[in-house]
C-alpha cells in the first residue's frame, strides 16, 4: 500500500458531494453497521508501509483513536482536519513520503468491534478508511480499554521499509483517555487477530516491542471523560515518559501530530513549527506549544533514527543521540 498522491481538491469535492446528498463522512457507521468493515479487519492481517516509485523514502505514520464513550467524536474531528494534517506534512516538508494509517480502539471484553485497522495510504484513500470506522461508543465503564491489543497488532503485524531498509522507526499516535489492560489476552488475540499464543503477554513487554519500531505517543485530549485525570496521565507517563502528551483542545490533534513528526524528522524546531501554524491561520498554536514543550523548544535531540535493526533500545520509543 502507499501509492498515489493526496489531493485537497479531491477531499473538498467528496465533502461537497456528501453535503449535497445529505450523507455523512462516516456513512458505514452511521448507517447502523455493527461489525468491522472488511477493509479494517485485523484478523489474519499485516499492514505494510512500502517504498515505491512515487514515494521512495516512505515515512509510516499511524493514528489510532479510542472510539468509546466520550472519545467517539475524535475521528469526526480528525476527518474534518485531514487537509491541515496532510498540508503540514507535505507542503511544509515535515516528512518525506508520509504514509498514514488510521484505526480505532474499543474494549475487547465487551465491544462488538474492539479493534479496527486501516491501510497505510499516501492519497485520499486514507479518508475512505476513516469513513469505514464503526463509531461504536461502547466501552466497559471501568477506566480501561484495549490499547494493549492495538499495540500488540502494531508490534507484530506491521512491516515498514522505513525500518527494514533504513533502521528508522515510524510514528504511532494513540488518542485516548483511559488505562490499558495489564496484559494482552491470548484469547482476545486468537479471536480478533488470529494468532495462537501460549500465554498472555505482559503490557510492558508489548510496550518494549512496539517502541522498538515505532516512536510511540499517547495523546490525552480535553473534552474526554478522563481528561485531567492524574491516574491516567501517570499510567501513560510511566510507560512512555514525555511521550504522554496532554492537549487542552481536541481541535489541536492534527497540528500536534504534524509538528511532532516534523520534530522527530528534524525538519523543524518547535518555534519554526509554531510559526508555520500561525502563517496557516491556525488558532491552536498555544495548545500545541504547551503540549509539545516537554519535547524541547529547540531542534530535538531525541529522534526516530536507529543505527540499524537489532540495535539495543530504550523503552519509551526514543534513542538519545
Amino acid at each position: 500500500m502507499g501509492s498515489g498522491i493526496w489531493s485537497t481538491d479531491v477531499y473538498d469535492a467528496a465533502d461537497r458531494y456528501r453535503k449535497k446528498k445529505g450523507t455523512s463522512a462516516f456513512s458505514y457507521s452511521d448507517s447502523g453497521a455493527r461489525t468491522v468493515h472488511p477493509a479494517l479487519d485485523p484478523r489474519g492481517a499485516v499492514r505494510e508501509s512500502r517504498d515505491n516509485a512515487e514515494h521512495p523514502q516512505s515515512t509510516p505514520i499511524t493514528v489510532l483513536f479510542d472510539v468509546t464513550g466520550s472519545m467517539g467524536h475524535v475521528p469526526r474531528t480528525l476527518q474534518a482536519k485531514l487537509p491541515q494534517l496532510l498540508g503540514l506534512l507535505l507542503r511544509q516538508g515535515y516528512a518525506r513520503d508520509p504514509q498514514v494509517m488510521f484505526g480505532a480502539i474499543g474494549d475487547a471484553t465487551c465491544d462488538r468491534v474492539p479493534l479496527q485497522v486501516g491501510q497505510f495510504e499516501s492519497d485520499n484513500r486514507m479518508d475512505e478508511d476513516l469513513g469505514r470506522i464503526v463509531l461504536e461508543g461502547g466501552g466497559g465503564g471501568q477506566m480501561t480499554e484495549s490499547y494493549e491489543l492495538a499495540m500488540y497488532f502494531m508490534a507484530r503485524h506491521t512491516v515498514t521499509d522505513s525500518w527494514e531498509k533504513r533502521g528508522r522507526r515510524g510514528y504511532l499516535f494513540i488518542i485516548g483517555d483511559e488505562l490499558a489492560y495489564p496484559r494482552v489476552s491470548r484469547r482476545e488475540v486468537r479471536r480478533l487477530i488470529g494468532d495462537d499464543l501460549g500465554e498472555d503477554v505482559p503490557l510492558r513487554q508489548v510496550v518494549d516491542e512496539v517502541t522498538r519500531r515505532w516512536d510511540t505517543y499517547y495523546l490525552l485530549p480535553a473534552g474526554s471523560h478522563y481528561a485531567g485525570n492524574a491516574k491516567v496521565l501517570d499510567f501513560w507517563r510511566d510507560l512512555l515518559g514525555q511521550h504522554a502528551v496532554v492537549l487542552d483542545d481536541l481541535d489541536a490533534v492534527c497540528e500536534t501530530i504534524a509538528l511532532t513528526v516534523g520534530l522527530g524528522e528534524q525538519a523543524i524546531d518547535l518555534d519554526e513549527g509554531l510559526r508555520d501554524l500561525d502563517r496557516a491561520g491556525s488558532t491552536v498554536g498555544g495548545t500545541v506549544s504547551k503540549a509539545l514543550a516537554p519535547l524541547g523548544s529547540g531542534r530535538r535531540t531525541e529522534v526516530s533514527t536507529l543505527p540499524a535493526p537489532g540495535t539495543p533500545h530504550r523503552t519509551g520509543g526514543v534513542t538519545r543521540l
